[in-house]
């Protein structure tokens, strides 16, 4: 089997060094553009990029899939087959069919549920118990393929974004090559999803990270889960200084006051929420680096009493 792999973030790495010690023939890798990071704005390569570069195996970086000129190098290649893992573009019918077995695509939900960008955050914002890495035949929608494969996961309660992400780019690149290895004699027979139980999982933005105290404790830890990645779960001080929270657990106990007063007391930071409280244990001060919660209140000398209600910007 001839095969291209289509990926761009750390998640597909584990899919694509997993293919190319696979049966499969992989006659090319594609992937998005090289794009300026970081404070000096360098131009920094994909990380399916970099995992292809030390394979040996052919890069093409097409500014869009749907360009002519990269549409008939890819004709030139003669897949038989393609596999893909977070490309990050809807794909057009023309280039869908040009191999004779067609695209399957590996995404980390329980399809039909969690459709879109962020599959792995929005379950942990919803406070989902049970996951899945799924491997269904790519079409012109959005996660709206057949299904070819499901592997049920469990999540753990303090599993963060990447955590869960990690562990199913692994477990999702094993089943990808199962299913690729069935191909052309045994192909698995495509299950139509139903459309009715779908649910969406747009990507997050900066603001659900902006800690809402009226939520109950369970709320707020299940987002501080989903956002640990980006954008972060943060807070405002009565000064106006954005805090960040790098750690925290959801208890059951009410403290007294209403929601987003803190209790400061013996280095143990917690605040009230609609429902519980929510210990922080680990912070990231403006312009400082992450620092215990007892470190935290120790450098504020006294700048607030014991019981203090948060700000606003």
């Amino acid at each position: 089997m001839r095969c291209v792999f289509w990926g761009v973030p750390e998640f597909a790495v584990p899919s694509l060094r997993r293919l190319a010690s696979s049966p499969a023939e992989l006659a090319a890798v594609v992937t998005q553009p090289d794009r300026p990071r970081g404070r000096g704005r360098k131009l920094s390569p994909p990380p399916v990029k970099a995992a292809a570069e030390s394979l040996g195996i052919p890069v093409l970086q097409p500014p869009r899939a749907r360009d002519a000129s990269f549409t008939e190098e890819l004709r030139r290649l003669k897949p038989d087959i393609a596999a893909v893992v977070a490309y990050g573009q809807l794909l057009p019918k023309s280039i869908l069919e040009m191999p004779r077995f067609g695209f399957i695509n590996l995404h980390p939900s329980a399809l039909p549920k969690y459709r879109g960008a962020a599959p792995i955050q929005r379950a942990l914002w919803n406070g989902e118990t049970e996951t899945a890495a799924t491997i269904m035949q790519l079409d012109e929608g959005e996660d709206t393929g057949p299904v070819l494969a499901s592997l049920p996961v469990q999540i753990c309660p303090d599993e963060t974004a990447p955590e869960l992400s990690a562990r199913l780019a692994e477990l999702g690149a094993d089943l990808l090559a199962a299913v690729l290895e069935r191909y052309p004699d045994n192909p698995p027979a495509p299950q139509p999803q139903n459309d009715a139980l779908a649910t969406k999982a747009p990507k997050l933005e900066r603001e659900d990270g902006r800690i809402d105290w009226r939520l109950p404790a369970s709320t707020l830890y299940n987002r501080f889960r989903a956002c640990a990645e980006w954008p972060g779960s943060w807070t405002y001080l009565p000064d106006g200084k954005r805090l960040k929270i790098v750690a925290c657990r959801a208890l059951t106990e009410p403290l007294d006051g209403k929601p987003g007063t803190i209790e400061a007391a013996r280095g143990i930071l917690r605040v009230q929420t609609g429902q519980g409280a929510l210990e922080i244990l680990r912070v990231r001060p403006p312009n400082r680096a992450d620092m215990s919660a007892a470190a935290y209140l120790n450098g504020l000398r006294g700048a607030f009493p014991p019981r203090f209600l948060l700000g606003e910007p």
